[in-house]
């Protein structure tokens, strides 16, 4: 997954020589100033034809329709066997080669636009090869098992998130599995430590509770068994079972509290606060060497940009590049942007006023927000000139803008909360909820009679959108819930949880009130790119773990309605549940019997609470062993004896 390194693709001499600019110069010198832009580490051939096709690759429908296609391939596993919404074989395997199709169509298409030796020594174009013909394989021995009724097993799916790692557009995703996989060498001495620390602390426990005959709550004996022990501490470390594993040596006697609070003191807070540290350490170090060659290959493609399209002036010195060349080129790599913005952009490079700029600065500044502030009169002013300047209007604008009106409507939205709070059935409540939608509706329309329409609904005004969706989608929820209401004589409990929820969002707008309450949503929305690259990466391991997990394990553990009255519902459909916490808990809809149970079990276990208990295979585990205790194998004998092994698997099956 790692990227090519930057070399100069061929024939950059000749185009640098030339001087007259030719369009193909400025398709070219705009490919390299969107790829530093867009951080791209791609080697591009020069050719007038793969320019052009490089210049299609990275158009935004097409990258939309990949990412469209990716989702599609991963939702598959919603369709198939074991699935959430069942459909014919046939059907999916259809859909599946129609994204196979398109992510070799967009492989073709990027191998066109790279020199032929760049693509083949690139590890994710080989991965993706791999990936595919593993998959059409896949999809042609499992179609043929099922066409003559034989079991058959999708080993293909796993592979699936792979493709959103080693696509072109996963650069960002590529960069943090690399500083990932190059930091776990250090943290893995950390966890060895971590884990030799456990099995002490176990063979402690086993010698100093094991042949005192304590008991568990239900009576089973307690820390006899060494690899128990081992398992208990384990997952007293993310204190899932505190203090529960602890109570029936607390109960004989206070000294063996000490035990336990060391024991957590050692693994939980120290050494977990030990592998934090080297995990954020070692991962910002080679973070930071990321950066390092996201910087020099950036420059480095500013280099080549500037190359293309530069000038010496007549007199000679230092080639630069004009002001004509220069707004050509910005208006290439963004097409949108306005001439105000463009001018301004070329003011900051040529600060001396020279009317010419080397521009190596220019992806950094092609970055930076700008936000364009335009003065418009107001609507009313142009249509009822008399009437917006009258004296009643002027005090009107002047209630609107001053503080007092912020906060006479947060006090609203406090009141309204209280009103929330309170019972719904009451209809002096079901009541007042007209008059707070009455003075929301005022509100809005008071700032649109005060403030510029394009200007209040600007791109930029997140908040003044929020309230207006919000308020708009809570009127028109509340008169088709009092309709159908007046109409059959019944409310929709669907429309209602809808209503509901847009009353309480609308309490989300006094964080706008609070300067740093906005503060720290505003930071919250702009580190968003990075939260989802990193959500991505959580994505991509969920779905390998719960693909693994449905092949092993599906169909093991089921659930039951609440009014079933299946026998097996006690047991969650598996006899070796019986009479285990995992059953009497009601845990049976924590199973791999379709990717969306899994999804949310893996959630489960990643909150770390009660994990071991949603881990069913951990009550197996636990069953099994009390069925080969009651074979009575010589306890010395037990892990060497073929027998245990033989009765071991047994159980399993």
């Amino acid at each position: 997954m790692s990227e090519n390194i930057y070399e100069d693709p061929p024939g950059e001499e000749k185009r640098s020589s030339e001087s007259e600019k030719s369009n193909e110069d400025f398709d070219l010198a705009a490919i390299y100033v969107s790829d530093a832009q867009y951080n791209r580490n791609i080697c591009v051939d020069t050719s007038p034809q793969a320019v052009r096709l490089y210049l299609l690759y990275n158009h935004w429908v097409l990258k939309v329709l990949l990412y469209v296609f990716i989702l599609v391939d991963l939702c598959l596993a919603v369709f198939e066997d074991p699935a959430v919404v069942p459909l014919p074989l046939w059907a999916t395997m259809l859909v599946e080669l129609l994204c196979l199709f398109v992510f070799t169509f967009r492989l073709t298409h990027y191998a066109k636009v790279i020199p032929r030796e760049k693509f083949w020594k690139d590890p994710k174009n080989i991965c993706i090869i791999v990936i595919l013909m593993l998959t059409l394989l896949d999809m042609i021995i499992y179609g043929a098992l099922k066409a003559s009724d034989q079991y058959g097993v999708r080993w293909s799916r796993v592979l699936r998130p792979l493709l959103l790692v080693n696509v072109t557009e996963g650069r960002q995703l590529r960069r943090a599995f690399r500083s990932i996989r190059n930091a776990l060498p250090e943290i893995s001495y950390v966890f060895l430590l971590f884990i030799f620390s456990i099995l002490i602390f176990s063979l402690m426990a086993l010698k100093l509770m094991g042949k005192r005959g304590l008991k568990t709550l239900d009576g089973s004996p307690y820390f006899t068994n060494y690899f128990e022990i081992v398992f208990e501490l384990y997952v007293l470390v993310t204190t899932a079972n505190s203090p529960d594993v602890m109570m029936p040596a607390y109960n004989s006697s206070f000294f063996f509290a000490i035990f336990f609070i060391f024991y957590i003191l050692v693994n939980t807070y120290i050494f977990m606060s030990v592998f934090l540290a080297v995990v954020y350490n070692n991962y910002k170090k080679y973070l930071k060497e990321e950066i390092r060659q996201l910087v020099r290959v950036k420059r480095q493609k500013m280099v080549r940009a500037f190359s293309v399209l530069q000038e010496v002036s007549e007199q000679g010195g230092v080639p630069t590049v004009n002001h004509a060349h220069w707004s050509r080129l910005v208006r290439r790599v963004q097409p949108r942007m306005s001439n105000a913005h463009r001018e301004l952009l070329w003011s900051v490079l040529d600060h001396q006023n020279q009317g010419q700029v080397q521009f190596v600065q220019v992806a950094d500044l092609l970055n930076i927000e700008v936000i364009t502030l335009k003065s418009r009169p107001h609507p009313f002013h142009s249509w009822f000139p008399a009437l917006y300047s009258s004296t009643p209007c002027l005090l009107l604008c002047r209630l609107v803008r001053h503080r007092a009106f912020v906060i006479l409507y947060d006090i609203i939205i406090l009141v309204n909360a209280v009103f929330i709070g309170l019972d719904e059935d009451n209809p002096l409540i079901s009541y007042s909820e007209w008059m707070f939608l009455v003075l929301y509706l005022l509100e809005i329309l008071l700032k649109l009679s005060v403030f510029e329409p394009r200007a209040f609904f600007s791109r930029h005004s997140f908040w003044n959108w929020f309230d207006t969706i919000i308020v708009i989608c809570a009127l028109i929820a509340t008169i088709i819930n009092s309709a159908i209401t007046s109409s059959g004589g019944y409310t929709s409990r669907q429309i209602l949880d809808i209503i509901f929820i847009l009353r309480v969002l609308r309490l989300i707008r006094v964080v706008d009130s609070i300067k740093r309450f906005r503060t720290i949503i505003n930071t919250l929305i702009r580190i968003g790119p990075a939260i989802l690259t990193f959500g991505q990466l959580i994505l991509v391991i969920y779905y390998i773990f719960a693909i693994v997990g449905m092949e092993l394990f599906k169909d093991k553990v089921k659930f039951f309605e609440a009014d079933s009255s299946d026998p097996e519902k006690s047991f969650c459909g598996n006899p070796q549940l019986k009479g285990t916490s995992f059953a009497h808990l009601n845990y049976c809809k924590n199973n791999f019997n379709s990717i969306v149970s899994s999804f949310i079990l893996l959630v489960e276990l990643t909150v770390v609470n009660q994990w071991s208990w949603s881990w069913a295979w951990n009550s197996t585990y636990y069953e099994c062993f009390l069925y080969l205790e009651q074979l009575q194998v010589p306890a010395s004998k037990k892990y060497r004896n073929f027998l245990f092994i033989k009765e071991l698997m047994t159980c399993f099956h």
